[in-house]
């Protein structure tokens, strides 16, 4: 089945940047809506991000509209979602998904996937 590997977490002041890549094996991933979810202790799961498998498509959530921008590379079978002017709040554990046969805006907002990453932490404090 579908494997993704998040990386690029880690630490960073408020108002800094990273960009995590979700990286696919065992199946091209250009079929595939991927995504973002991020779970922080104490609050509900989020859909952060989607995009459709040719990339036209994609929804943030309101939380990080501006800041946040999916992207993918199915040449490299790899997704990566940049986020500028990092907040607090945007500290979480992030998770890639993938799933087949759904648009970036119903796998964001039912926040249900097939396949997920095992995660990576993204703490934004000074």
């Amino acid at each position: 089945q579908l494997q993704l590997v998040e990386s690029g977490g880690g630490l960073v002041q408020p108002g800094g940047s990273l960009r995590l890549s979700c990286a696919a094996s065992k199946f091209s991933l250009d079929s595939y809506t991927i995504g973002w979810f991020r779970q922080a202790p104490g609050k509900e799961r989020e859909g952060v991000s989607c995009v459709s498998g040719s990339g036209v498509s994609s929804y943030y959530a309101d939380s990080v509209k501006g800041r946040f921008t999916i992207s993918r590379d199915n040449a490299k079978n790899t997704g990566y979602l940049q986020m500028n002017s990092l907040k607090p709040d945007d500290t979480a554990v992030y998770y890639c998904v993938a799933s087949l046969g759904i648009t970036a805006r119903h796998m964001c907002e039912r926040i249900r996937a097939e396949y997920w990453g095992q995660g990576t932490q993204v703490t934004v404090s000074s």
